[in-house]
């Protein structure tokens, strides 16, 4: 799997804890990119491909942050009716799948990368509600009409949007993605903002190069 804007992106922004999970991790990167940001935190991962959560763990093991990262080939319906401790996690951040009901890509893996069959808002929803804590946030990254499907959902269990980030490829298209964190903690306060991923000349922007610097060779 192909590291992707999205998945840098929703690592560099979303907000963290000491005890992280996140969903659907491919071989990674979100995961070990939380784990470099927040130093004291301990965070598992739970991929439902085989050979992608083996890539995972290998990238893990050659990183510095192996004592404190955790890869589980699994389900995350599966992992959330077996694990032991709910409520717990502080910080839950995904990378969803997010097409429905549209034309597959050809590959097996790709396909159950990019749509939802397998782990449906609902049940995506369900499993944050079991293993989140009253005052963790959980973040995404999703198209517009996809992040407004999971706010419908997502407020019926409780939570509120305390945290977007429209994003445009540039200013003169209309938004692309948004960056939306969710919380139970109604009192929290709420805030949204506005940023472009690159410039006129297609480089990237100052804010994008900013949120990023720390994880991209250069």
């Amino acid at each position: 799997m192909k590291v992707g804007t999205d998945g840098v992106l929703l690592g560099a922004w979303a907000d963290g804890g000491t005890r992280i999970l996140d969903i659907g991790t491919g071989t990674g990167v979100i995961a070990l990119m939380m784990a470099q940001r927040f130093s004291k935190a301990q965070v598992m991962a739970v991929e439902i491909d085989g050979d992608a959560c083996q890539q995972a763990r290998e990238n893990g093991a050659k990183s510095p942050f192996k004592e404190r990262v955790s890869f589980i080939h699994d389900t995350i319906q599966h992992f959330t009716a077996e694990y032991e401790r709910k409520n717990c996690f502080d910080c839950i951040v995904c990378n969803p799948p997010f097409f429905e009901n549209s034309l597959k890509n050809n590959n097996p893996i790709t396909s159950l990368a990019r749509h939802n069959d397998q782990l449906p808002w609902g049940e995506l929803v369900e499993c944050v509600n079991s293993l989140i804590t009253d005052n963790g946030v959980f973040s995404v990254i999703l198209p517009k009409d996809a992040c407004d499907k999971l706010t419908e959902i997502i407020y019926i269990k409780g939570f509120k949007e305390y945290r977007s980030c429209k994003l445009l490829t540039k200013e003169s298209k209309p938004c692309k993605r948004i960056l939306a964190a969710f919380t139970k903690n109604l009192t929290r306060p709420s805030y949204t903002e506005q940023q472009v991923l690159m410039n006129n000349d297609g480089t990237r922007s100052e804010w994008y190069d900013s949120i990023t610097k720390d994880f991209y060779i250069r």
